[in-house]
């Protein structure tokens, strides 16, 4: 039984292309089935977390990140009695507009984009990604995703403001996201801060008294597992931690998200949207610790001096290869040469290339072209 403030895909606002309904799986079902299988959502595999390929094979990558998302996004939206099919698509869609290199192949797009008076933003690519840029079926452009999923990647974790995006003003800016969507920046933030913490001991980059001293959370599951477990080997003692870690997370964003619910006597899907703040989130004791772990690893982990020569490489890279199209748009491939030819502006075309980029592929060019010239 759903929550009456979930969304029931009876009741969803359709695909832009109306399509028949299928025989055994409902709309929702269809739409995560359909980016699974999106060229975007396997490359994936070859797109860097926080640590390139070259670095080990053992740590995550976005396809993986993505998966321990919808996994951790499943579990909250059962128990809440949310629709766990939406939350599904929408978790692993996530992710899909993000290019090579992490965050530090963002910034640098943006910045590249920046500088011909536009910007880059990743979740903003994923709409274009399963609007236009996928090209499976016959009948329409893209996938032809449902109004819910195509709204949740649109502002799953962001509030865009109408004015500033006359483009998006189809998606109801002035109003809140469902809950199924509102789940997703804090379950993606769940698995990140965890994983994180779990490679970066891996990669021998942070210490297990390191983590235990700065981050509170984290020191009180260890404890414990020392406790228990007092002749396990460190990384047994370590990924007891973690686990604890994540289920005191995910347990209170379950427990917070409810009664939030309740307390703001929400009854319907218009009561949540129309609700003046988000609703989904962690009690105020559990969010200082999310910000602990969160601060600590931007300062110890993700700048730290062992990763700055990894990030500042990615951010030349794609920055290289950015002003290199620019000047030698001939250079693109046919595809791309034509949207030029049909109106879109050369940096965003370029953007688009990029941002679709595996981290081996972009390599690879970087390499070829940059000899070339």
């Amino acid at each position: 039984m759903l929550a009456p403030y979930a969304v029931e895909v009876a009741q969803s606002r359709g695909r832009r292309f109306p399509e028949p309904p299928h025989p055994y799986r409902d709309d929702f079902q269809r739409d995560r089935d359909r980016i699974i299988h999106a060229r975007a959502f396997r490359r994936l595999e070859n797109k860097t977390q926080v640590f390139t390929k070259r670095y080990s094979d053992h740590f995550r990558t976005r396809l993986t990140h993505t998966i321990e998302v919808s996994q951790i996004s499943r579990t909250i939206a059962q128990q809440l009695n949310l629709n766990t099919e939406l939350v599904e698509a929408l978790a692993l869609a996530h992710d899909m507009g993000h290019p090579p290199f992490g965050h530090s192949g963002e910034q640098a797009l943006d910045a590249c984009m920046k500088r011909h008076g536009e910007r880059f933003d990743h979740n903003l690519h994923s709409l274009r990604i399963v609007e236009s840029f996928e090209q499976r079926y016959a009948s329409f452009p893209g996938l032809n995703l449902t109004f819910e999923v195509r709204e949740g990647i649109v502002k799953h974790s962001h509030d865009y403001i109408a004015a500033e995006f006359p483009e998006l003003s189809e998606y109801l800016l002035d109003q809140r996201p469902p809950l199924e969507a509102q789940l997703i920046d804090h379950t993606d933030e769940i698995a990140y801060n965890t994983a994180d913490l779990d490679d970066g001991f891996e990669a021998e980059l942070l210490t297990l008294e390191q983590i235990r001293s700065e981050v509170g959370v984290f020191a009180r599951g260890l404890d414990e597992a020392e406790r228990r477990y007092p002749t396990a080997s460190p990384k047994l003692k370590f990924n007891e931690a973690l686990k604890r870690m994540i289920n005191r997370l995910v347990g209170d964003l379950i427990t917070n998200t409810a009664a939030r619910v309740r307390e703001a006597g929400i009854q319907t899907i218009e009561d949540v949207r129309s609700h003046p703040v988000r609703l989904a989130g962690f009690s105020p004791e559990v969010d200082e610790e999310r910000r602990e772990a969160k601060h600590f690893l931007y300062r110890c982990l993700y700048y730290s001096e062992q990763l700055k020569g990894q990030k500042a490489d990615g951010e030349r890279i794609v920055t290289d290869l950015f002003e290199h199209f620019i000047a030698r748009p001939q250079a693109l491939p046919p595809s791309y040469q034509s949207k030029i030819e049909g109106g879109e502006t050369k940096a965003r075309t370029i953007c688009d290339y990029l941002a679709g980029m595996t981290d081996n592929f972009i390599l690879d060019q970087h390499k070829k072209l940059m000899r070339k010239a």
